[in-house]
């Protein structure tokens, strides 16, 4: 087997070198589109972050010699992705996938892994591509099937957005985010959010490997006080003092992050289904402001208080448009 990675960070390093040790040959592709050279794969692993996604697909199209034989697997974050490969190649060509394998980068730049954590395969089209699902198997890691890949994909939305923009917007790590109490009920507000639209697009949530989603998305029904208890112990003490991901992009001062595609995407789905999203959409616009702004980032580092009046703001706002209708 052959196997095309764009994307060579952590996950996409650590999927490729699973794939090496069982004899696979994994070729990365270069960062430079002129420097592509074309390639014979039987299989191309998208593990960029989304917001390059376009910019893969025009990788691939370069690379790939028969991509009609070829399988385009995405463990990407965000809602979207698996869209822009199947207008590309074809919706029976694209596996979506979930890794739940917590990877941290060394200082050498190493990808090393949790032994916890697995990967679930969910096909877009009728293939049910078991020679991959062994494939990856015999690696060692372990492998879950899951039938509805939006359902999948929505799911694992659920899991990223938790104490994610709220810390990267605030800058403070999980463990700190925890004891802003008024914030944290914004995070359960959020959550009820994902799981309001999932249900306006009739998409049942589904448990991932190390996660309890249907469990998770079970407790934020619950009165605020009894739901934040729960979720906070568990941050608390899975997440605790690691930055997670749109904080990591704004300490780094990148100009584009995934948010568009975690809370954006929840606050677009919620306009197109008539569901409330007001906690997911300011969300989204602060950071995406912040990301493309930094100094816009003072008004809100550490100030919970200027987070909350906006999105009570929007909720006003919500509600008057609602009456409106």
């Amino acid at each position: 087997m052959n196997v095309y990675i764009v994307g060579q960070g952590a996950v996409g390093s650590y999927l490729g070198s699973l794939l090496q040790k069982i004899g696979v040959e994994v070729v990365y592709a270069p960062r430079n589109l002129t420097l592509v050279k074309r390639y014979e794969a039987d299989v191309a692993i998208v593990a960029v972050k989304a917001y390059d996604t376009q910019s893969a697909i025009a990788t691939l199209r370069a690379a790939i010699v028969a991509p009609e034989k070829c399988v385009f697997v995405t463990p990407q974050n965000g809602i979207g992705n698996e869209e822009q490969l199947m207008a590309a190649f074809g919706g029976d060509n694209v596996v979506a996938a979930s890794l739940t394998v917590p990877i941290r980068r060394d200082r050498d730049g190493h990808a090393n892994a949790a032994k916890e954590g697995a990967i679930a395969l969910a096909p877009t089209g009728k293939t049910a591509f078991n020679w991959l699902v062994a494939t990856f198997a015999s690696t060692g890691l372990p492998v879950k099937v899951i039938e509805d890949w939006r359902a999948m994909k929505w799911s694992k939305l659920a899991l990223n957005v938790i104490a994610n923009a709220s810390c990267a917007i605030l800058n403070v790590l999980p463990n700190r985010l925890v004891h802003f109490d008024r914030i944290f009920t914004l995070e359960i507000r959020m959550l009820r959010e994902v799981r309001a639209v999932m249900q306006a697009m009739n998409l049942g949530p589904v448990d991932l490997p190390r996660y309890p989603v249907r469990a998770l998305l079970g407790v934020v029904s619950l009165p605020s006080p009894i739901a934040r208890g729960a979720l906070a112990t568990r941050i608390a003490g899975g997440r605790g003092t690691k930055p997670p991901s749109l904080l990591l992009d704004l300490r780094r001062g990148r100009p584009e992050t995934e948010v568009n595609v975690l809370n954006g995407a929840v606050a677009a789905a919620g306009l197109e289904y008539r569901v409330p999203t007001p906690v997911n959409a300011v969300y989204a616009r602060v950071l995406d402001a912040i990301a493309h702004m930094p100094q816009l980032w003072a008004k809100y580092r550490e100030r919970p208080e200027v987070l909350e009046a906006e999105v009570e703001a929007e909720m006003r706002r919500t509600r008057a448009l609602a009456r409106g209708a």
